[in-house]
């Protein structure tokens, strides 16, 4: 039979008044009074047959556990008052030889018959004992139930105690588990959850699941038994977060909160849940590493590989942060909007007729006078000028406010309902002329911000989160208070960072806002923007990745235009590239109709070298242009076979083709390169690109720019749906050959219902057909 041990000896003690099962405590510690001698008490002897308990010892043998194994059983049914003489007696009645197995619940053999025709629940089980004769080679276990005695014997006295710890070990689970799965007092539940971990660390077996059965009791007590109380619940919580580093904590609560995170489901019904994960992340931040524990933590949440196998953990995450950013204002918000406090929410105190009145917000110095209006003809100051910041108290809850000269002492009133939700930068609603909002926290709630904030970043660290975590964060799912946060917008800001370093199309494009009319973080980050702190570098590479990868390129130069063009303006006159670029693409796709801003734009590209040089590039690509589309040339042309990008350019810049409406570049080496060039031709109607590497990134430029195509072969190209989908904005299309592509039968069914004049599909031997 297979078993480790270490060298040393047993420590047995004879016992001659072993307690019943019942009336011990489910540790099995016996008091001071209830040990026996020693057993290196020499005036000890034992009689003809003792009964010995063995007591852990550090440097005693060393057992690994059972989970079954073969023995000799014998079944002894009789009364307790003749035991002592069977037990002495020479012969004992036959022996059978069984294979045992340790279930979760009973002893049981693989051979139903004879003595073990039925399992031995462990919970019948009244005595455990080992047992052994003077001179005689016999090592027994003894098992006392309800009128009879099981013995089981060994081969020898190490496998004899090996069976003894390990079926001790199985009948203490199972009562532990029984006893923590239905808890009726916080103080016994706390109690048998100490016993159990003292237990698992003093018990002389050796295996994995001996500290993991604690662990999956306990987990399973906190995670999904439905009769702990609210209590119960909140007793955990405060000795998590009041005893930040014992070991029930660390030890214990680890898995219990990896469990959590690993299949829940919805904080929503289970508030306390979060609050208890959320307690538990920072009694990791106070240990003496402190954020290396907790980065730890999270990488063990997503594991080794590249991709976590958990899909709940990254939500569960950012609910847990989420959650804990908003506890850090909530007595600020209560405050402010008259909300009930989360104590409240969860003590069930949610009506409005029970709320206090909002308490007022008193100054703690009075504004200083507005400064007399003076006649003097300089220049105005590019910010108004405004007086010393006012301190406003509330909740222990420092909030510093800037006003501008003309503030007013009225507060501003709550939009009526129905009205358009307020911009995130008007978050207060104390003034109407709010320009800057700094809010100072307590030393803890600073604290907790800082924390998760962390998180955050080490979340959008991982390449298999990013897409999702962009997802979750694109709505600005924090308090408005904590945006105008500098610390927390300054680490904030690493994560929309990585977000706009992303390649993928489904991360980046999540900066923008989730409908329009209203801010994303592309806006929160842009210069005047409530984050901005960098001059506007984040928001330059948030456009230059955009202007990348979106399809949509004039709608976004056009939401530029509107919304953004002073900043870009700003940027470009200071010899940012990208901002260069962007005005010379305004100009070129006649985004700007205004004259007058026309040429200021020219005056900014002409005040920096680059911008000189590349507005010189684009009049010269205009005068071409002009040239391309006059009037003339050939109605039809089909380009060699072989031809490339190069050598369709070549042709076009050889004279005019305004009237050019059939144009095959079938069996050629065209890539989607060559679609700056197609886009200049604006009589074009039917474009052949059969068996060419025309792909996704063509078709985008296409559908923005060629609006009349009418007639479109893309057979046996690599186009996918991502670039099919474009084609959805292209009205005119009455004849589509999309013959041996990576067709979908979504993509099919939505480019039909968004192309009403489609008449002609080819979509043979795709997933489609």
């Amino acid at each position: 039979m297979d078993f480790n041990g270490s060298g040393g000896g047993n420590e047995l003690h004879n016992n001659q008044f072993y307690p019943s099962e019942e009336s011990k405590p489910l540790l099995g510690e016996m008091s001071a009074q209830q040990l026996p001698p020693p057993e290196g008490n020499n005036n000890h002897k034992a009689g003809p047959c003792s009964k010995r308990s063995l007591l852990h010892c550090s440097s005693g043998m060393r057992y690994k556990l059972l989970q079954e194994g073969d023995i000799q059983v014998c079944v002894v049914k009789h009364p307790r008052t003749f035991l002592s003489k069977l037990l002495t007696s020479k012969f004992l009645r036959r022996w059978e030889p069984h294979h045992l197995t340790l279930t979760d619940s009973s002893l049981m053999s693989a051979t139903p018959t004879g003595y073990m025709e039925a399992p031995l629940s462990y919970s019948t089980i009244e005595d455990l004992q080992l047992l052994s004769w003077d001179n005689a080679p016999k090592y027994c276990v003894q098992l006392s139930f309800p009128g009879g005695t099981v013995l089981l014997q060994a081969a020898n006295s190490y496998l004899r105690d090996q069976w003894f710890h390990s079926i001790q070990w199985k009948k203490k689970i199972y009562k532990y588990r029984k006893v923590l799965n239905n808890p009726s007092r916080w103080d016994v539940v706390l109690k048998e959850i100490r016993a159990l971990v003292d237990m698992a660390l003093t018990s002389p077996l050796q295996d994995e699941s001996i500290h993991q059965a604690p662990l999956h009791i306990i987990s399973t007590l906190l995670a999904e038994n439905t009769n702990l109380s609210a209590q119960d619940h909140e007793n955990i919580i405060v000795h998590c977060r009041e005893r930040p580093r014992s070991m029930v904590v660390i030890e214990v609560f680890t898995p219990v909160v990896q469990r959590i995170l690993k299949h829940n489901m919805d904080f929503g019904k289970c508030p306390r849940l979060r609050l208890f994960t959320q307690e538990y992340i920072l009694a990791l931040n106070e240990l003496n590493a402190g954020m290396e524990v907790v980065k730890k933590f999270i990488h063990s949440m997503h594991g080794p590989t590249g991709q976590c196998p958990h899909p709940r953990v990254l939500p569960n995450l950012v609910a847990v942060c989420l959650a804990a950013i908003y506890s850090c204002y909530e007595e600020f918000i209560n405050s402010r909007d008259n909300s009930p406090s989360l104590k409240e929410i969860r003590n069930g105190c949610q009506q409005q007729s029970e709320r206090k009145p909002p308490m007022p917000l008193r100054l703690l110095r009075p504004e200083p006078p507005t400064p007399p209006q003076t006649t003097t003809l300089s220049p105005p100051p590019a910010l108004p000028l405004s007086p010393p910041p006012s301190i406003v108290n509330s909740s222990e809850i420092l909030v510093e406010l800037e006003r501008n000269n003309n503030t007013t002492n009225t507060l501003r009133k709550a939009p009526a309902e129905g009205d358009s939700e307020p911009n995130l930068i008007d978050c207060l609603l104390v003034s109407p002329a709010l320009n800057a909002l700094s809010i100072q926290l307590p030393a803890h709630a600073d604290r907790v911000l800082g924390c998760f904030a962390l998180i955050l970043k080490m979340l959008s660290d991982y390449d298999d989160w990013r897409p999702a975590l962009a997802s979750l964060l694109q709505p600005i799912p924090f308090p408005k208070e904590a945006l105008a946060h500098a610390k927390f917008t300054k680490e904030l800001k690493y994560v929309i960072q990585r977000f706009a370093e992303d390649p993928r199309q489904e991360v980046h494009s999540c900066l923008l806002s989730v409908r329009s009319g209203k801010d994303g973080w592309f806006q929160l980050y842009s210069p005047g923007g409530v984050a901005c702190d960098d001059d506007g570098e984040l928001f330059a590479s948030m456009v230059h990745i955009l202007m990348g990868s979106c399809y949509k390129t004039k709608k976004f130069l056009l939401s530029l235009a509107e919304n953004k063009l002073g900043p870009c303006m700003l940027l470009a006159l200071r010899g940012n590239q990208t901002m260069v670029e962007i005005l010379c693409l305004m100009l070129e796709y006649n985004i700007i109709e205004n004259k007058d801003t026309q040429l200021q734009i020219i005056s900014t590209l002409e005040s920096t070298q680059v911008g000189l040089r590349m507005y010189e590039q684009l009049c010269d690509r205009q005068r071409e242009l002009k040239e391309l589309q006059r009037k003339g040339g050939p109605t039809r042309l089909t380009l060699p076979s072989k031809s490339t990008d190069a050598d369709l350019a070549r042709l076009l810049s050889s004279g005019s083709f305004g009237n050019l409406e059939n144009l095959s570049l079938a069996f050629t080496n065209v890539t989607s390169a060559c679609a700056e060039q197609l886009i200049k031709l604006p009589s074009l109607k039917q474009l052949n690109l059969w068996s060419t590497q025309f792909g996704d990134a063509g078709l985008r430029l296409l559908s923005e720019h060629l609006a009349c195509l009418q007639v479109l072969n893309l057979c046996e190209t690599p186009v996918t749906d991502a670039g099919l989908l474009s084609l959805s904005s292209m009205k005119s299309l009455c004849s589509l050959n999309m013959n041996s592509t990576k067709l979908t039968a979504d993509t099919y069914e939505d480019l039909k219902a968004k192309l009403p004049n489609l008449k002609e599909v080819d979509v043979r031997y795709t997933e489609a057909w």
